[in-house]
């Protein structure tokens, strides 16, 4: 008969499949309901693993858990081997090179789905027809739950803070822009100025949003006042109203086509450029799925130096202060 000791370290991969639902979920019932088990059955297999490592993994508070340091440690070392082995079959394949089939999770915001990535999604369709493509069209918090919970293989969008459990690929980088009717009195002027713009209405999306607060830094930095007189959600929206004449907007040039009925200005004198990128949870395993969307994406993904956001035209010498302003996933919580 097998000692409990060993009986332990046969069962490992269970105990640390649902040591990492748990973690992940910060709940027992949600992940016995990812594992389809019962929720006794995933305390018992979290504390079988407890008492095995001799480690205390969780704070339990009533029906809420919490990761200890040690379970934070744990749940870092253990996640990748665990998401490799639920990913066994995929990664034989890619290494055998018939990736051509499985699921890929994206979350992004609705205006970087349609400004950025429809493109991509589009090739990578071509490339690979039988490899099911989800898109989450979430905001920049929900983005960040999904990343951790892992229900996601990754985000797109733009992010001005990363949490240290975050990392962040910067790999294209846009312009702020001034945006007028074109028989606005500023949609000719040579050397546009912030004092030129001060006088003029400004359209900008909901005030608890980033653009809000990066326009209200720059214009105090410059000892200027401004005047938001229309709030709006969305950069088709913003473009519409200021296409009627109704005020003006900055935005970033992501969101321009050259197809608008539109003066476009540059400001990057005033603003700093924003950057765009892949958004992942540290120490996640890259499906080859992934890899393959990435690689669509960005042909140098994979063979690029590290460098970080701020190397790589990620720039914070204009926005210190916005902690927590990022748009993790492009949807309407930077610049719209």
């Amino acid at each position: 008969m097998d000692k409990p000791e060993t009986a332990h370290r046969q069962n490992r991969l269970r105990q640390l499949r649902a040591f990492c639902q748990a973690a992940q979920t910060g709940s027992i019932s949600k992940a016995a309901e990812r594992l389809c088990l019962s929720q006794p059955s995933v305390s018992l297999l979290i504390r079988a693993l407890e008492e095995d490592l001799k480690l205390q993994l969780f704070e339990r508070r009533g029906p809420r858990i919490q990761l200890t340091h040690d379970g934070q440690v744990l749940l870092e070392t253990a996640l990748p081997l665990v998401e490799g082995m639920d990913r066994l079959p995929d990664l034989l394949a890619a290494r055998l090179g018939e990736v051509d089939s499985g699921e890929l999770e994206i979350a992004a915001g609705e205006s970087t789905i349609l400004y950025l990535l429809a493109d991509f999604i589009k090739r990578f369709s071509e490339h690979y027809p039988r490899i099911n493509l989800h898109l989450h069209n979430v905001t920049g918090r929900d983005g960040l739950a999904l990343l951790r919970a892992g229900e996601v293989d990754f985000a797109v969008g733009s992010m001005i803070d990363v949490p240290e459990d975050i990392s962040y690929a910067p790999i294209f980088t846009y312009d702020p822009m001034l945006i007028t009717s074109l028989d606005h009195p500023l949609a000719n002027k040579a050397d546009l100025t912030l004092q030129d713009i001060s006088p003029y209405g400004l359209i900008l999306p909901p005030r608890q949003l980033s653009t809000w607060r990066i326009v209200d830094l720059v214009f105090h930095q410059h000892g200027l006042n401004y005047e938001v007189i229309l709030e709006a959600g969305g950069w088709e929206v913003i473009k519409k109203f200021v296409e009627l004449g109704l005020g003006v907007s900055i935005v970033t040039s992501i969101c321009l086509t050259g197809n608008e009925k539109l003066a476009a200005l540059p400001l990057n004198q005033y603003f700093p450029q924003r950057s765009y990128g892949v958004v992942m949870r540290r120490g996640k395993f890259v499906s080859p799925q992934a890899k393959c969307f990435l690689t669509v994406m960005d042909p140098e993904f994979f063979t690029r130096p590290p460098e970080t956001g701020q190397e790589r035209g990620h720039p914070r010498a204009m926005t210190r202060g916005l902690a927590g302003a990022g748009d993790l996933t492009g949807h309407d919580k930077s610049l719209p």
